[in-house]
């Protein structure tokens, strides 16, 4: 029962990644501006320089928490982390026969 419900949110998260990847392409090119844009303000010699990087880190910011689906697909690839380690957790337990062998014990 354990195996099909994480096949079933394997399956879903799977979908809502894939119907998010070009929001999550724009996504990664707002974080990386916004990175980029924090580079430089820390380089930046001058008060005039520092404020238009401060500028291009704002816009950067803001293009990625106005995007919604992104966010959605980030949580999607949390989700299929987990469900990914919960399977492997699942395939080494020792006790994953519920009847006990009393021939051993």
């Amino acid at each position: 029962m354990k195996k099909t419900l994480l096949i079933i949110g394997a399956i879903i998260a799977g979908i809502v990644l894939l119907s998010n990847v070009g929001s999550l392409i724009f996504f990664a090119i707002s974080i990386a501006l916004a990175y980029y844009g924090i580079r430089k303000f820390i380089m930046a010699e001058t008060t005039g320089m520092k404020f238009w990087w401060v500028i291009v880190i704002l816009i950067g910011f803001s293009m990625s928490l106005s995007n919604i689906p992104a966010l959605i697909a980030v949580g999607a690839i949390v989700a299929l982390y987990y469900i990914y380690k919960n399977w492997k957790e699942e395939e080494e337990s020792p006790y994953k026969d519920s009847s006990i062998n009393w021939d051993k014990i």
